[in-house]
């Protein structure tokens, strides 16, 4: 069972009219890049609780989450409608294992994300672990339009910072002068994707970690299966580690 605390917004940035972060502050325990929390409001007298993934790094104050406001959401609008200074409860203690030490390390690692699911690669990508452990970080980030695009300057600045990372970003219903058109899977099985970075995976030197809705997620570790990579499991170390982000 969760324990709650109270937390205050300090911040609401809206990059367009339906995607958001939030960032607030409270005295939680410590987490690891890439795990989640669980935020909750009082709504109509009904308590609602959803689970988040962090965006800043574990050394940070600020908590940061990146959402879309989903009409008719149950939370999401909720969370939209805050303003700074205003309460809200957090869980104390975050969750879960999309993380790098769940990760065996390699030469490459590809990080693959639709929409917000981006968030916990962002949190990896600021804090220092995952630098050590490989040689060549590719983040790819899939959207609808390129005003979905958000987080450019902070993905700019890793790049500019580290040498190691290559940022890929792919627009399914747009013309994306700087990246890729279409859907991952396909730009996987194509082989696409790896022209565009100039980067050839094996499984001798690739991990990948995918985050995005649970059809992104299932299509995209099945072409990779048919590529000849098998999913990390605890008992077994493969190339595939996943997050579905609802």
């Amino acid at each position: 069972m969760a324990n709650w605390l109270t937390g205050r917004v300090k911040n609401i940035k809206w990059w367009n009219d339906r995607l958001f972060s939030l960032i607030l502050n409270a005295p939680i325990e410590g987490f690891k890049a890439g795990q989640f929390t669980k935020l909750a409001m009082n709504v109509d007298g009904k308590r609602i609780t959803r689970a988040y993934s962090f965006v800043n790094p574990p050394k940070e104050r600020d908590l940061e989450f990146y959402l879309i406001k989903v009409d008719g959401g149950n939370l999401s609008c909720p969370l939209s409608n805050l303003q700074k200074g205003d309460e809200i409860e957090i869980s104390s203690v975050s969750s879960g294992y999309f993380t790098i030490d769940e990760v065996p390390k390699s030469e490459q690692l590809w990080l693959l994300s639709t929409g917000t699911a981006i968030g916990p690669f962002l949190s990896i990508l600021q804090q220092g672990d995952v630098w050590r452990s490989f040689q060549k970080i590719i983040l790819v980030h899939a959207v609808r339009a390129i005003e979905d695009l958000c987080y450019q300057e902070l993905i700019f600045n890793l790049c500019n910072k580290y040498t190691q990372l290559k940022y890929v970003s792919i627009v399914s219903r747009e013309v994306n002068p700087s990246g890729l058109e279409g859907r991952v899977p396909k730009l996987l099985e194509s082989g696409a994707l790896f022209q565009f970075c100039g980067i050839e995976p094996s499984i001798n030197n690739s991990q990948f970690m995918i985050c995005g809705n649970p059809q992104m997620v299932k299509d995209t570790s099945v072409t990779l299966n048919q590529m000849g990579y098998e999913r990390n499991r605890r008992s077994t170390s493969g190339h595939i580690t996943v997050e579905q982000y609802w």
